[in-house]
């Protein structure tokens, strides 16, 4: 098991990665070797992608195979016990501060449905509506509308609904999960929050007190509804495995760093690298720079005339930098396709135009898919996914 490193905010003077901002300076790329030397984790190889299609029986999720979740802390404990005919849940999340999702906002939901699937196990998904009303300026009753909207997004995504709970802050915070926060809060100090997260002297003390609220789901006491046998007791050696982009890992080597001295086990995690922004590799698509995304609302004119799908950065083929061929290795499922795109594409045989023609189709297919998805979400659908109650299908 990896060391934690705890106060590391992931600031250097080549790039800045925390849940707030991701940028690289002077134009360049993310340096993902350095994130992870940074941050403390460990690289996701091979070995484990082959483990996970040998446990469940299928073929890895196409962002496994190809490197887009390439970080790990503890997925390996995750996958013994599972072996061992133990069972686990997952977590992740949704920050509400757009009407519609983008494209880097799938990722991760994507990918939890495949997990999901694959092992069969419950899944929270935490909306922190509160995180954006204290960091985004949105009002209340705009931030929890925007959390409501987003879950219809994700439930677009195909998620079983006995097998999942999806809560917003404002809604659910209370009871055990409550409780949680208040022992976490504890054992963090002024200092140590600042060095993780990179607090200043103008931050409002709304921030500072935040991060508990991401941490505490990571703990199965914390949804004694989902979790508690007959005689209502929590098995708090119930692990957790979160996926999620590398720049929540702060809020998590918080969490695992926390979590024994309270009772409780480390959080497990398993990261991406960054959907990249229309403009370049040099930070992530963004929901608060419109013309750095591209939304599941847009239709396939929009997405045609997207500035970097149809103004080439006149990089010519070079692969490590060519955003259309960044984007088909996230969306383009056919390995053996990509292959002959990149192969034809950075020898000359293929033009730009021919790459970004394939690029469009594949990403409007995928937006209408999940048009056609959202449009069957009902009110009652909502309803369903975020009342508190039992899951009936428990770890069957």
């Amino acid at each position: 098991m990896a060391e934690e490193k705890v106060s590391s905010t992931g600031e250097e003077d080549s790039q800045v990665v925390n849940p707030w901002e991701v940028t690289a300076k002077d134009g360049g790329k993310i340096d993902y070797d350095k994130l992870i030397e940074q941050f403390g984790c460990q690289r996701l190889g091979a070995d484990l992608v082959q483990r996970v299609e040998r446990l469940t029986g299928r073929p890895a999720h196409v962002f496994l195979r190809r490197g887009v979740f390439f970080a790990h802390r503890d997925f390996d404990e995750i996958l013994d016990l599972y072996e061992r005919g133990e069972k686990f849940y997952l977590y992740t999340g949704r920050g509400p501060s757009s009407e519609a999702l983008h494209l880097g906002h799938l990722i991760p939901f994507m990918f939890t449905k495949y997990l999901q699937d694959a092992f069969k196990v419950p899944l929270v998904i935490q909306l922190t509506d509160d995180e954006k009303c204290m960091w985004k300026n949105i009002s209340v009753e705009d931030s929890k509308r925007l959390a409501r909207e987003n879950a219809r997004d994700i439930i677009a995504c195909g998620f079983d609904v006995t097998r999942t709970f999806i809560f917003s802050d404002f809604n659910y915070l209370g009871g055990k999960f409550y409780e949680n926060m208040v022992k976490v809060a504890n054992c963090v100090t002024f200092n140590k929050v600042v060095g993780i997260f990179g607090f200043t002297r103008e931050d409002h003390i709304g921030k500072i007190s935040f991060p508990p609220v991401q941490a505490v789901p990571s703990f199965p006491s914390s949804f004694p509804h989902l979790f508690a046998d007959k005689n209502n007791k929590v098995n708090d050696k119930l692990r957790c495995l979160i996926p999620c982009a590398i720049d929540q890992d702060p809020y998590f080597r918080m969490t695992r760093d926390v979590a024994p001295r309270i009772g409780y086990q480390k959080p497990s995690l398993i990261e991406s690298t960054f959907f990249p922004a229309l403009q370049g590799e040099n930070g992530k698509m963004s929901a608060s720079d419109p013309n750095s995304a591209i939304y599941v609302t847009d239709s396939p004119k929009d997405i045609k005339n997207k500035d970097s799908i149809e103004k080439h950065r006149k990089l010519g083929a070079n692969l490590e930098v060519d955003i259309p061929v960044k984007y088909l290795s996230f969306f383009l499922d056919d390995d053996a396709e990509l292959e002959h795109i990149k192969e034809e594409y950075g020898s000359g045989r293929m033009l730009t135009g021919q790459v970004k023609a394939r690029l469009i189709e594949v990403l409007s297919e995928l937006v209408e898919r999940h048009r056609r998805g959202r449009a069957l979400v009902t009110d009652e659908m909502v309803d369903a996914f975020m009342a508190v109650r039992p899951l009936p299908f428990m770890f069957s």
